[in-house]
């Protein structure tokens, strides 16, 4: 037997009333909850002494048990007569004092202000089910009568599911006669029996009747959830409109964990009341092959400050295998957000605990204690040392974050894509961020977030020997390719010979190896590099490569500032940065009549478009005639790198089949846990190597740079860099 409508249009419908309620009986229907969900909500706005009409009544207990709790001055009144005569025989004799009344809602037989309190159940998403002129029009005609009823300082309470458009236009109808207008969530409203009906929490719209001022167009707007004390201002419909549909989203994200937890993996943010930025974002991660026990049900993990970009705690793959080799069935992963501060671990455990323990697995142990997790037991160090604007690139900051073993590493973050970091140094172990010395001294005061640094910051020394970015360290083992004769010295053996051990060029080398070593480091490269960032990767080439020409173009002349003030960049006779769009700058060169050749053309540059399937490089730069052009200035047994970043895959095939046309000889190779893929394109196919030797000219390049009085990090070797490189 079918008791729910089968449209939405059946609600309104005085037949689908009578029908429902003659085969459902006498048995109580409790829309959106009954009065133990609703009373916290109903004690604030509805006094003992009110005299109250609720609209559209049905069969609800609730006006019987708001009376036995001292409500005694109630009308109730109904469309159906079937429920009218049913409640009339169930009260006359044990709630004397309480009325039930036939009574059309559009049209009531009451005088003007005669009750302080009008209560809605679900009588208003009855009737405006859609946005058609006719319902509408009918909902004017609600709202009129309820607004003549009412006394000047009454309320009138309606529960609802808050979908938009009745928001809207309980908004836009009392807004325009000046009352003021609350929205409370109900407490609870999404767990449950509730939920049994409704997915969606229950909300109180309460609407206080002033008089009107001829004139006034002030709106107040307010909301009210169920972890806030105190309703929060909102400046517009919109606004109001957003906030609950943030709380819906978050019930509807529960349910789907709750249906299907084998399945999950999702992720939501939680705001600041007041500021209404984001503060948490938290990652629901299940891992069903864990065998369950007492106490590894669920755990909650801390995302130290700065590391949330890296693979493990930015990815899903990432999380995935934390969350499986943490060993609990679920594992929420908080990531901290920028300009935020934050108490240390016990703050934010206070702070996130009855938040997340509502995204508990269904079965958790009653009383169980969940821990708060985190990598060493700290929640991080995040330090803002600068902050601007560029004109071409939007705003952006300079932080300096802890990462493991107490290194602490610079980042350039575009807030365009803060997910994304741009740029990345280390710094020296002895230029620990200075914004935090102050506060390791009292650590009872000690809070931790987004600090701003002082300007003295900037001048903490890099460390230019460690390449952070994986993709950078995988286009500089691409010059292993480079194998032009005339990049060899004269005389190569007497070089290495004399110059051994001087601290300058080269490790002292056996002369059974000299014919065999490929004396790149001290070749006289020139390297053209289209996007400078940082500038980590063209400094990089420029310290190792001691003979290297290396020049940088940039078209946003604010990375300059950045790359030199801080991350220790700097132009000399063998390093120069040209301001100019990287399109016109190779095209000016191969127009030019005789053409600058360079042996390493490198691409890493990022698209301003974050709508693109493709971030980097801008489509422009890989298409068919521009890269001729960049055929055109590469030497003829140059390589030309390109850090190709691509997640539509038919674009990407596109991409690449462009370039195999151009440059013939294809190798690419990926970067694990990115979406990175450094492509090595070379013009003549002939030149072919295989895996092997391939790594073989990784392992010997890598010889020559690493020479003394040179740091190299132990973690940087290049041979494994082209293990993985294949031929497309």
């Amino acid at each position: 037997m079918a008791l729910l409508p089968r449209t939405a249009r059946d609600f309104a419908s005085a037949q689908y009333w009578e029908r429902f309620f003659q085969q459902r009986g006498p048995r109580a229907f409790e829309w959106y909850g009954g009065y133990l969900e609703l009373c916290a909500a109903l004690h604030k706005y509805v006094r003992p002494r009110d005299k109250v009409l609720v609209v559209g009544c049905g069969n609800s207990e609730l006006s019987e048990q708001m009376y036995d709790m001292g409500y005694q001055d109630i009308v109730n009144v109904d469309i159906s007569e079937v429920v009218i005569n049913q409640m009339r025989e169930r009260n006359a004799h044990r709630r004397p004092k309480m009325s039930y009344l036939q009574m059309d809602i559009l049209q009531m037989d009451f005088q003007d202000a005669q009750f302080q309190v009008v209560l809605d159940k679900g009588t208003l998403d009855a009737i405006l089910v859609d946005e058609e002129e006719a319902t509408l029009e009918r909902v004017d005609r609600m709202f009129a009568e309820i607004s003549r009823m009412l006394q000047v300082g009454g309320r009138y309470l309606c529960i609802s599911l808050a979908q938009a458009h009745v928001v809207k236009k309980v908004v836009g109808y009392f807004s325009r006669e000046g009352w003021m207008v609350r929205v409370h969530q109900v407490s609870g409203s999404d767990d449950g029996a509730a939920k049994q009906q409704f997915v969606l929490p229950v909300f109180v719209y309460v609407m206080t009747k002033f008089k009107k001022i001829p004139g006034s167009v002030l709106q107040i707007l307010e909301i009210c959830t169920e972890e806030q004390d105190k309703p929060v201002r909102v400046e517009s419909a919109e606004q109001l409109v957003e906030a609950i549909k943030e709380r819906q989203l978050y019930a509807l994200l529960r349910s789907q964990l709750n249906k299907n937890p084998s399945a999950s993996h999702v992720s939501l943010d939680l705001c600041d009341a007041d500021a209404g930025k984001p503060r948490y974002t938290l990652h629901v991660v299940d891992s069903p092959s864990v065998k369950a026990s007492r106490n590894n049900h669920f755990a909650i993990f801390i995302i130290p400050q700065g590391r949330e970009t890296e693979w493990l705690f930015g990815t899903e793959a990432g999380r995935k295998q934390l969350a499986a080799s943490a060993g609990f069935r679920r594992l929420i992963m908080v990531a901290l957000h920028r300009d935020q501060h934050y108490k240390g671990m016990e703050g934010i455990q206070a702070e996130l605990s009855g938040k997340v323990m509502e995204l508990a697995p269904p079965g958790l142990p009653s009383q169980q204690q969940v821990p708060f997790l985190s990598v060493g037991g700290d929640i991080g160090v995040r330090t803002i040392q600068h902050r601007d604007t560029s004109a071409m690139s939007g705003e952006y900051l300079i932080e300096d974050v802890k990462g493991d073993n107490m290194c602490y590493f610079r980042r350039l973050i575009f807030l365009s894509n803060r997910n994304v970091v741009q740029s990345e140094a280390r710094l020296l172990s002895s230029a620990a961020p200075r914004g935090q010395k102050k506060r390791k001294k009292d650590k009872k005061k000690q809070t931790s977030g987004s600090t701003e640094a002082p300007p003295e910051s900037a001048g903490q020394a890099i460390d230019r020997s460690y390449l952070c970015c994986e993709h950078h360290k995988a286009m500089v083992a691409g010059l292993a390719l480079l194998r032009n004769p005339e990049l060899l010295p004269a005389a190569y053996g007497q070089w290495a010979a004399t110059t051994s051990g001087k601290g300058c060029c080269c490790l002292r080398i056996p002369r059974a190896e000299q014919k065999q070593l490929y004396p790149l480091a001290r070749a006289r490269l020139s390297v053209l590099v289209i996007g400078l960032g940082g500038g980590s990767l063209p400094l990089f080439i420029h310290d190792y490569f001691c003979q290297s020409h290396v020049e940088a173009v940039e078209i946003d002349p604010s990375m300059l500032e950045v790359a030199t003030r801080w991350f220790g960049f700097s132009q000399g006779d063998r390093m120069k940065v040209h301001i100019s769009d990287g399109l016109d700058y190779v095209a000016n060169l191969a127009a030019a009549a005789a053409p600058v050749r360079y042996n390493a053309v490198m691409f890493d540059v990022d698209s301003k478009d974050p709508t693109l399937g493709m971030s980097c490089p801008p489509p422009a730069f890989v298409e068919m005639a521009f890269l001729q052009k960049v055929r055109t200035i590469l030497a003829p047994e140059g390589v030309f790198v390109v850090n190709l970043v691509c997640r539509d895959s038919l674009l990407k095939d596109s991409v690449m089949a462009t370039l195999k046309e151009v440059f013939p000889l294809l190798y690419a190779r990926r970067i694990e846990g990115e979406v990175n893929e450094i492509l090595f394109c070379q013009p003549h196919p002939e030149g072919k190597l295989a895996a092997p030797e391939l790594v073989e000219m990784g392992r010997t390049l890598e010889r020559t740079l690493r020479r003394p009085g040179r740091a190299w990090d132990s973690s940087y070797i290049l041979s494994d860099m082209l293990k993985a490189v294949e031929i497309v």
